[in-house]
């Protein structure tokens, strides 16, 4: 496995990143849900936001070493079939990029509303640098809400174009992005 992409196949530290940011945005997405709805008795009514903002802190570091690493590499050419095709998985790649980056920025904003730094699992912290807005955790809140409901359903759309061009097309836009898997152009 070559660690680095070429122009048929994503490499591993590309697709190591892509594989761990999705883990993280599974985790994070249903965990912020989740603890929406905790009530201010429940054991995690605290831990889960704490976890949640950690989790979002590490997503922010994993998302700039892999724009930084995109930037970087040669990208892998499209195995779409129309111009339409390539246009939509373009705007769609774009937007899992800036949608969680947005996503990051506002969650901080929610965070550190009121002036306190954000504890990473006690590794470090990231300080409170802009507060004080008014309306500030509320309206960063709502903002925090949509982009994470617009982030699911991108993200839903790409996973059907993955199992589309899978299933339908049979080729190997999928297989590229699994590790240890052999392109089939390539045996």
């Amino acid at each position: 496995m070559m660690w680095r992409n070429t122009a048929d196949a994503y490499g591993l530290i590309q697709m190591t990143l892509h594989w761990l940011i999705a883990l993280l945005v599974a985790v994070l997405l249903p965990l912020g849900l989740w603890m929406t709805g905790l009530d201010y008795y429940d054991p995690w009514y605290k831990k889960a936001p704490d976890l949640h903002r950690a989790i979002g802190v590490v997503l922010a570091l994993l998302l700039t070493l892999r724009m930084g690493w995109r930037l970087a590499q040669v990208q892998p050419r499209s195995l779409a079939r129309s111009t339409w095709e390539r246009r939509a998985a373009m705007a769609a790649h774009r937007l899992l990029y800036l949608l969680p980056l947005l996503l990051v920025v506002s969650g901080y904003l929610i965070s550190t509303a009121d002036g306190r730094s954000i504890d990473v699992f006690g590794w470090f912290e990231v300080p409170a640098t802009l507060q004080g807005i008014q309306g500030q955790e509320d309206i960063a809140g709502d903002v925090h809400f949509a982009l994470a409901m617009l982030l699911l359903a991108v993200i839903m759309l790409h996973v059907m174009a993955a199992l589309r061009h899978h299933l339908v097309h049979k080729d190997d836009t999928l297989r590229r992005m699994w590790p240890g898997v052999v392109n089939r152009r390539k045996r």
